[in-house]
């Protein structure tokens, strides 16, 4: 039915889910129960969305083909006396038992949908979480071998993932190494060995991510990263790079760390700010000058002396970065050096706090949008060393 739904998107150009149930539905099979339909046309939909963004970057992408069998509904199930209850059709179900661990997770949460396929059963559920009262802010610098974490309560570690880049390299070695031209079977090997890494990497990042997000929630603070983008644009061939290095950066799992790091938070109540990546690592976290490159790792700020350990460096300007960029900033940041008049116009982003002690002074039609003075808004950021 998935098959189905994508040809019949992709003939007509649809995008929308609500086009192409009214153009699928009825081509489906009318031996099958309507939300079993349903839940195949919105896959579909997941599917053609992808695609799409796909062949904006490749125009050879391949049109999208399902293969494996697999079952997913939202509607019609029930656990009931240990058992997952599946409907067929009209007075007719499939029972598949369930362990005492998946009985006792799920005991007082709601399950939201199920998904079979011939080897697993993948049940969703969600529940109600308060987000928690930040006292602080943990900053995560991630890099290639290493994920560094510095809060703002002067606390810094880091974990080791010299593994994870040592796995991946091990694998590029072992596909390398396939000489046969046979497109098919070049395509069934590699799918072989891309599982068995990933089975490998994802409990190192799992680990990491659980770590960091329990020591956020144990001591009350938020989760603050970089936004990264476009990276992979900076490593493609032809920039000047070797083909090894341009694969070992085109493998860094930046982005599934920050998946994971992002819905453990959300599910334990922990917020999740993200700030610019620039001069993150460059600029000095103690002066705010921009520092010089030194040897391993190291850098030196000339404006005030300090060696710096790169990667403690960035992890303190995230943190500090998550305090400016919050949605109450802090009270004590000033505009200008000399002391502020009772009238002085407040700076947004600058003077978050500020805003939200004064909020009882300001007039409701008041509009807070309307453009400030270059000269004072410049004069305010050179304070604190973002001028340039």
């Amino acid at each position: 039915m998935v098959n189905v739904c994508v040809s019949v998107g992709i003939d007509e150009n649809i995008s929308s889910l609500k086009l192409l149930s009214l153009k699928s539905y009825h081509r489906l099979s009318r031996d099958l129960l309507s939300y079993y339909r349903l839940c195949a046309i919105s896959t579909a939909t997941g599917i053609l969305s992808n695609y799409r963004k796909a062949k904006r970057k490749n125009s050879l992408t391949k049109f999208p083909y399902a293969k494996r069998l697999m079952l997913t509904t939202c509607y019609g199930f029930k656990i009931k006396e240990g058992f997952l209850r599946l409907p067929v059709k009209p007075q007719q179900y499939v029972y598949v038992k369930l362990n005492s661990h998946t009985l006792q997770v799920l005991s007082g949460l709601n399950v939201r949908s199920v998904t079979l396929t011939p080897y697993s059963l993948s049940i969703t559920y969600s529940k109600e979480t308060a987000e928690i009262e930040t006292e602080g802010f943990v900053g995560v610098d991630r890099n290639l071998d290493n994920v560094t974490a510095a809060s703002t309560d002067k606390i810094m570690r880091r974990y080791d993932l010299s593994k994870v880049a040592d796995i991946k390299s091990t694998y590029r070695y072992v596909k390398s190494r396939f000489k046969r031209n046979d497109a098919r079977i070049r395509t069934k090997v590699f799918s072989k060995y891309g599982k068995k890494q990933r089975n490998h990497v994802q409990p190192l990042l799992n680990n990491v991510s659980k770590r960091i997000v329990k020591g956020a929630e144990t001591r009350r603070c938020g989760i603050v990263m970089e936004r990264l983008s476009g990276i992979r644009r900076l490593y493609r061939r032809g920039n000047g790079q070797s083909r090894n290095y341009r694969a070992r950066m085109n493998s860094w799992s930046y982005g599934e760390l920050q998946r994971q790091i992002e819905y453990k938070a959300r599910w334990a109540g922990v917020r999740v700010i993200y700030v610019p990546a620039r001069n993150t690592s460059k600029r000095c976290s103690i002066c705010g000058y921009k520092t010089l490159e030194s040897t391993q790792r190291q850098l030196w700020c000339p404006h005030c002396g300090t060696i710096l350990d790169r990667d403690e460096n960035a992890a303190r300007n995230i943190a500090a970065g998550g305090l400016r960029f919050s949605p109450n900033g802090p009270p004590g940041e000033a505009m200008v050096e000399e002391r502020e008049p009772e009238n002085a116009t407040l700076i947004l982003k600058v003077d978050g706090g500020k805003l939200s002690q004064q909020a009882m002074t300001i007039n409701s039609n008041e509009d807070l949008t309307e453009p400030l003075n270059r000269n004072l808004l410049g004069r305010g950021l050179r304070v604190f060393g973002l001028g340039r």
